[in-house]
């Protein structure tokens, strides 16, 4: 097994376990499908803390250390001051493949108790990713393949395995105050954020770009983000579907485990129009657009 296909599988699953999180995305998928076409995604998001995480490492390395023995590169890096995140955008060599987008919460931008609490939350984290994964991600064709299996099944539980306790009821509140990205971090850590469809590539004759398909979406009762960022032409188009709520884990006061009802995750959109290349011919924007990401970002605002 080369490094492509457990990268292939690894997403596959994310995207299998997404789906079944986001009803939206499902019914997407299924939309798609039925009418012929094909279901492609243009980026998928992380959000993480650049504070101390336990054993895990810091912000957008606890992914990065991943994704990069996987094939993929730096591609862009991107600041939003008025969020107090920074963030990095990978690319494959694969056009097919999504782009991957991680952002990194500066904690200690934020108020000194927010980031305390945050600190604090976050402090116990195991790491679950060991030397010996990363090793065998270097070195995976020559891997028995049930050990190629469990290092996908390994890379799997990482992403969607919180590394730390279920964070105190009142943390989350109290932290969500100043900043709903931190909020939501300490709810769900190392989960996909989002995925995105790539309106570019999804082939639906009757859904030729992104009014299209958000019209389309909207009549199939899937509830739209009111507005699409980006003018008609720009290289960037971007909406989304509205954000479904799941009841997650956290501790209450007396130290029992407690359910509270908050966002995970909606289903973006992305349509690419063409710039300049470096010979001067057209080609399709990959990079991302740091104003437009803000008004993205609050999506999962609760």
């Amino acid at each position: 097994m080369s490094a492509s296909l457990i990268l292939t599988q690894l997403l596959d699953r994310l995207w299998d376990n997404y789906c079944r999180r986001v009803e939206y995305a499902r019914r997407y998928r299924d939309l798609v499908l039925s009418k012929g076409g094909r279901v492609v995604n243009d980026h998928i998001a992380f959000r993480t803390f650049n504070a101390p995480t336990g054993a895990q490492p810091s912000g957008i390395e606890a992914v990065a250390r991943v994704i990069t023995r996987l094939g993929y590169v730096v591609a862009g890096s991107y600041t939003f001051e008025d969020k107090f995140l920074t963030a990095r955008h990978y690319e494959h060599s694969d056009r097919l493949l999504p782009k991957i987008f991680i952002s990194q919460l500066e904690v200690d931008a934020l108020p000194s108790e927010a980031a305390g609490a945050i600190k604090a939350a976050v402090a116990d984290a195991s790491d679950l990713l060991d030397s010996v994964d990363l090793a065998r991600l270097e070195r995976v064709a020559g891997l028995p393949k049930q050990e190629q299996a469990a290092l996908v099944d390994r890379l799997y539980r990482f992403i969607t395995q919180r590394p730390w306790k279920a964070p105190p009821r009142e943390t989350v509140l109290e932290v969500n105050k100043a900043s709903q990205y931190a909020a939501w971090t300490l709810l769900h850590a190392n989960s996909v954020n989002h995925f995105t469809a790539y309106i570019n590539e999804q082939q639906v004759p009757d859904w030729p770009d992104i009014e299209a398909t958000v019209d389309g979406l909207r009549a199939a009762g899937i509830p739209m983000k009111d507005t699409i960022e980006g003018e008609p032409g720009s290289k960037l188009r971007q909406t989304a579907t509205a954000a479904v709520d799941e009841d997650c884990e956290v501790t209450e006061a007396d130290g029992r485990p407690g359910r509270l009802r908050w966002s995970y995750a909606y289903y973006e959109l992305a349509e690419r129009g063409q710039v300049p290349g470096p010979d001067g011919q057209p080609q399709r924007f990959n990079g991302f657009l740091g104003q437009q990401a803000t008004h993205l970002f609050e999506m999962t605002r609760r």
